[in-house]
């Protein structure tokens, strides 16, 4: 991984909009509307596709923002932050959130990933559906918001492009 230390992009106060926005190039249409995973994405662009987790645990519904709007009310909620590397370079920073109710069954997996690629989890389940897809530009870095959902329990996946990612 890069030594110097690598910047989170702004989430907190980004505008989110549907994905049906005809303003969207194409080539950035093709990532940002990208139905599989995109960690398999990133894998037709590099030799490795790794992961940095920066933070892992749990947080208050208080803690959520403007994120609680998309889930269920819960008492806590599982975050993971990391950073996904195309072979040594930053090219995705991800937050997950999921409420506690959804961590059940086979989902209590996604608090025990590691630096395992959330996308690897997620698309080995045949039981994954996608609500919708939302985008943002802000501070010239493309993000996107997908509500997923396993076995019918919701997660929120957020996943900002930064300046190194093949989108630009």
């Amino acid at each position: 991984m890069m030594s110097e230390a690598l910047l989170i992009p702004n989430w907190k106060t980004r505008d989110w909009y549907s994905a049906q926005n005809d303003s969207l190039s194409k080539p950035v249409a093709e990532w940002l509307l990208e139905e599989n995973s995109m960690t398999s994405r990133c894998e037709r662009y590099c030799r490795k596709v790794t992961v940095q987790p920066l933070f892992e645990g749990y947080v208050s519904a208080s803690a959520l923002g403007k994120e609680q709007q998309e889930l269920p009310a819960d008492k806590r909620y599982w975050v993971r932050e990391v950073f996904l590397f195309g072979d040594t370079i930053p090219w995705i920073w991800a937050r997950t959130v999921v409420p506690e109710k959804t961590l059940s069954g086979p989902e209590q997996r996604l608090i025990e990933l590691g630096d395992t690629p959330l996308g690897r989890y997620l698309f080995s389940q045949s039981t994954l559906e996608r609500d919708y897809i939302q985008v943002s530009l802000h501070d010239s870095l493309w993000g996107r918001r997908s509500r997923l959902r396993l076995s019918g329990k919701p997660l929120l996946l957020t996943e900002i492009f930064l300046p190194s990612s093949p989108l630009y």
